[in-house]
């Protein structure tokens, strides 16, 4: 009935596929099987075949009169054709995408940068060791280095038309930024190196910025991050100064060294240096990786000229619009000094930074052996010649009249850089819509209008669901090697990865298109079929192209060139596809016109498991990374397959790749089920390490009852009502009740995992370290009772916390009450002084009823994030005064319960206070692959 109803609607396209799909019955009034009768039809299409190809077979004549041999199409592609054309065009596609990363060098410079003495600085720079701020090693060593060979490039150029001036910079002060959920951040003298280039003749009145940082964090020697940056400006500074040349602008150089300590220097520099008012614009130099090539992934705020200047000037461009938008919506959790210029400079700029081998950021591996020379002689030689162009140029002076509007720019395999205007992408993404929306309405006029739309959308279904099914199986089967304990398994091996979660998503892919092939379209040649998909595939690309527009992205620019090349490569074939069928040369040269948009696709996909699958290791304990690895295994499974579909309805068979694939899956699976691939690795040539924070604290809890100003402490004597003292030593943890009773001490090594993992591969190597000793979250207790360096406890819930001996720091934290007033509107003004290391942390958590209506910090207007507590990140160079700062408190209607929990954590980094004993016997015992950042710290906790 409904066959026939479809053909009383001039729908033959459908009913011809529904008629073969019903189920026939036999002579005896039995249900026949749906495969009997597919074979019958088989055999029945053969014999008509055979007929047309003898028909074909007979001599024909041409319009001249001559004989001639009708040529007939071929229908189908053969499954080992099939499989070796799409896994060469891959293979091949790939391979350049490898090559051109590793090509670091493209061309012959223009200009002149040395590269091996930029390398010698920064093995200098690195020979200090970790360079945390407030360290000898920071603020004294690598500052007079600097110093030293700034001073030298000064007197090298004194005959030159360019003049140098000199400036070290140590401010002081604060902000809020909602980095890691939000907290405060203040800083008390640190150190910035600031160096002016200008022309001799006059003084310049516009400068550029260039920005690196080199400070490093704790147990690292920060050579990629961000040593090397530090150097390269110091040679590129060195190259400017000697030009002969003219320039019209200046530029500011600066080093600056709190970039780790969430940005401080960079905000001290932009707000109070007498310099910044002069800055139109800024290149901010940062690695998430250890060398390879440095890549644009953020620019702007708006003004296009920037991006324009360094696709025209730029030797040797990597750049992508669409890093810079996944960076900019939070994704990767990580920021740079680009947030502070951008918000608090109010100027546009370009963040470059290293994003290869992501596994060794911010470990002891991060040296300068493992930063090609290439990768050096390539940044100074982009930086340089970018600078140049700038310095001349006329948008510098006025950026206010090229100020609006975005730009889409990306990358030829780091060959040459696209870029052009947002307004002319819309138009271009715009003709690319209306373009395959023509071509679909001509198929439709030619498949018979409706029965065509209503195919369309059928096979559109058949393709999401196979993306769907392919999303879930993978989904579970991450969740089930995570239950199986196999989480990261491809840490170490990524190519086992791509044959657990690839295979079995090609294959779930495959299977689902093959049932739909085998079971309802039968009625369909594999041309038509093929034919279909590929319109499905140019919809749906089409549907992303139009969500993305109306997203107002950049990253439309993908979309539209996965419409725009298989388009026009299609239209070209089709009157060979008519005539000659799924041949050899038709299914080469329709693999040609894919090569385009695949080549770039495959490359976006490459720099995406880059910079994901490292970061994987360090996202805490909460996110299991292979349900998210899964996820970007599928994503590119189904981006890779929109247009393979159609090869896959020429192939006359899939059953051969379908066995393949389930062999590699099953095989592989099996391995990992068995634990043959371990996650870590401590091969010299490619560490891939196990990160571990191990902090040896003491806590001292105590609870103060504050309607009196005069009480006894633990110190054993009385104060006054201006001065309350409390020295926390490194030896116990100390929780007073209200009446000032002791509650609890205690002390010991606690311990955070950065990855999913916890200590489940630690565990044997250290018994002690396990389920035991695990720590639980004390709501009660600012920041869980736990001296948290950065406000991360979302991200790292499980913890664990040895017992162990109080060790004494040689300089403890002080910390005192100053005063405590009521104001006139019956507010409490409290203010407070810290005397400690370069880095202490604060935390706030008000007690019920109560409100923390101001403080001393940023705007004056406390920032908190979701639980209602306050976070503030404190540090400061060498020869600071006390920390002093004050909150004011509006009281809840049950004073008596107190006002708010204070406490207070001191972070040694530097110093002989940095480690003790049990410590040291600890690290010992963890195994070679891991990577134990460790450090000593105290927690404080008070009541008022």
């Amino acid at each position: 009935m409904t066959s026939a109803f479809l053909h009383f609607l001039n729908c033959p396209f459908l009913a011809s596929v529904l008629s073969d799909n019903r189920v026939s019955r036999g002579s005896d009034g039995k249900m026949e099987r749906d495969s009997t009768v597919r074979r019958v039809r088989a055999q029945q299409n053969q014999d008509q075949n055979q007929d047309q190809k003898q028909l074909s077979d007979r001599p024909q004549q041409n319009q001249n009169g001559l004989r001639m041999r009708k040529r007939s199409p071929l229908l189908s592609l053969s499954e080992a054709r099939t499989a070796v054309l799409l896994l060469g065009f891959v293979a091949l596609l790939w391979g350049l995408v490898l090559l051109s990363v590793k090509q670091l060098l493209v061309g012959t410079s223009s200009v002149h940068f040395n590269a091996s003495r930029a390398r010698e600085h920064l093995e200098r720079i690195t020979g200090f060791g970790p360079r945390t701020v407030g360290s000898w090693e920071n603020e004294e060593l690598t500052v007079s280095y600097l110093l030293e060979q700034i001073e030298l490039i000064q007197s090298e150029s004194a005959n030159r038309p360019h003049r140098i001036t000199l400036d070290v910079q140590r401010p002081s002060g604060s902000f809020s930024i909602d980095f890691l959920g939000g907290f405060t951040s203040v800083y008390d003298r640190v150190t910035n190196i600031a160096v002016r280039l200008e022309p001799r003749a006059q003084e310049a009145k516009h400068f550029m910025l260039a920005n690196c940082h080199f400070d490093s964090v704790a147990n690292s020697p920060g050579a990629s991050d961000d040593a090397v940056s530090c150097s390269v400006m110091l040679e590129v500074l060195r190259s400017l100064s000697n030009l002969s040349e003219p320039i019209k602008h200046g530029v500011i150089f600066l080093f600056n060294g709190a970039e780790e300590n969430i940005l401080q220097a960079s905000h001290g520099f932009i707000t109070q240096h007498r310099w910044a008012q002069q800055i139109r614009a800024f290149v901010n130099l940062e690695a998430a990786g250890v060398g390879g090539k440095e890549v644009v992934f953020q620019t702007g705020p708006e003004n296009p000229w920037l991006v324009r200047a360094y696709v025209k000037a730029a030797l040797h461009p990597f750049a992508s619009v669409v890093g810079q938008e996944v960076f900019q919506s939070g994704v990767i959790p990580s920021d740079t000094d680009f947030r502070i210029y951008r918000d608090f400079g109010r100027i546009p700029g370009i963040d470059l930074a290293f994003i290869e081998n992501g596994f060794i950021y911010h470990t002891k591996y991060d040296t300068p052996e493992r930063i090609h020379t290439d990768s050096i002689q390539r940044a100074g030689e982009n930086l340089l010649a970018l600078l140049r162009y700038l310095l001349v140029s006329e948008e510098l002076a006025d950026p206010s009249a090229y100020l609006h509007g975005q730009t889409v720019f990306f990358d030829v395999l780091g060959i040459a850089a696209v870029a052009y205007p947002a307004r002319i992408g819309s138009i271009l993404n715009l003709a690319a819509v209306l373009a395959t929306l023509l071509y679909l309405s001509t198929r439709s006029r030619g498949q018979g209008g409706v029965c065509y739309l209503r195919a369309l959308a059928g096979g559109v279904c058949v393709t999401l669901l196979s993306w769907l099914v392919t999303l879930l199986t993978l989904l579970i089967l991450a969740l089930l090697l995570t239950l199986l304990g196999r989480s990261m398994f491809w840490y170490t091996h990524f190519y086992s990865a791509l044959c657990v979660y690839g295979a079995a998503a090609a294959a779930k892919i495959v299977l689902v298109h093959t049932l739909a092939k085998n079971l309802y379209y039968t009625g369909l040649s594999a041309v038509d079929l093929s034919e279909l998909f590929f319109d499905v595939g140019l919809l749906l690309w089409c549907s992303a192209l139009v969500f993305l527009m109306l997203r107002g992205l950049c990253s439309a620019y993908v979309p539209m060139m996965m419409l725009v090349f298989p388009l026009a490569g299609k239209l070209l074939l089709r009157g060979h596809f008519r005539s000659r069928g799924a041949s050899l040369q038709y299914s080469v040269l329709y693999l040609l016109g894919l090569a385009v948009p695949y080549v770039h696709i495959m490359f976006l996909i490459w720099v995406v498991f880059e910079i994901f699958t490292p970061i994987l290791g360090r996202s805490g304990t909460e996110i299991p990374p292979d349900v998210v690895l899964a996820s970007l295994v599928t994503l590119a499974a189904v981006i890779l397959s929109s247009y393979f579909m159609h090869f896959l309805y020429l192939s006359c068979s899939t059953r051969r790749i379908l066995a393949a694939l389930g062999s590699v899956f099953a095989v592989t699976f099996l391995l990992v089920s068995t634990g043959f691939f371990f996650p870590y690795s401590a091969d010299p040539s490619s560490p891939r390490p196990k990160r571990v924070f191990v902090q040896v604290q003491s806590k001292n809890e105590i609870n103060y009852r504050l309607k009196q100003l005069l009480f006894e402490t633990s110190c054993g004597s009385g104060f006054s009502e201006s001065l309350l003292c409390l020295w926390s030593q490194h030896t116990s943890r100390v929780l007073h009740a209200l009446d000032g009773s002791v509650e609890s001490s205690d002390s010991g090594l606690w311990i955070n995992s950065l990855d999913y993992t916890g200590m489940q591969h630690i565990a044997p190597h250290i018994p002690e370290i396990s389920d035991a000793v695990r720590t639980r979250c004390e709501p009660a207790l600012p920041y869980c009772g736990f001296p948290w360096f950065l406000p991360v406890k979302f991200l790292v819930k499980k913890s664990w916390y040895l017992p162990a001996p109080a060790v004494a720091p040689e300089a403890p934290l002080q910390f005192s009450l100053l005063s405590r007033h009521t104001t006139e509107w019956g507010n409490i003004n409290m203010s407070f002084e810290a005397r400690g290391p370069s880095h202490m942390t604060l935390y706030l958590l008000p007690v019920s009823g109560s409100s923390l209506i101001g403080w001393s910090f940023g705007d004056g207007k406390p920032s908190y994030d979701l639980s209602g507590e306050y976070f503030i990140f404190y540090s400061h160079g060498l020869q600071a005064p006390s920390w002093r700062f004050s909150l004011e408190i509006q009281p809840g209607e049950s004073p008596d319960e107190g006002l708010i929990s204070l406490a207070i954590s001191a972070h040694y980094f530097s110093g002989s206070d940095r480690r003790s004993e049990p410590l040291n016997d600890l690290l010992k015992r963890f195994p070679e692959w891991s990577f134990p950042s460790s450090w000593i710290s105290t927690y404080s906790m008070f009541r008022y």
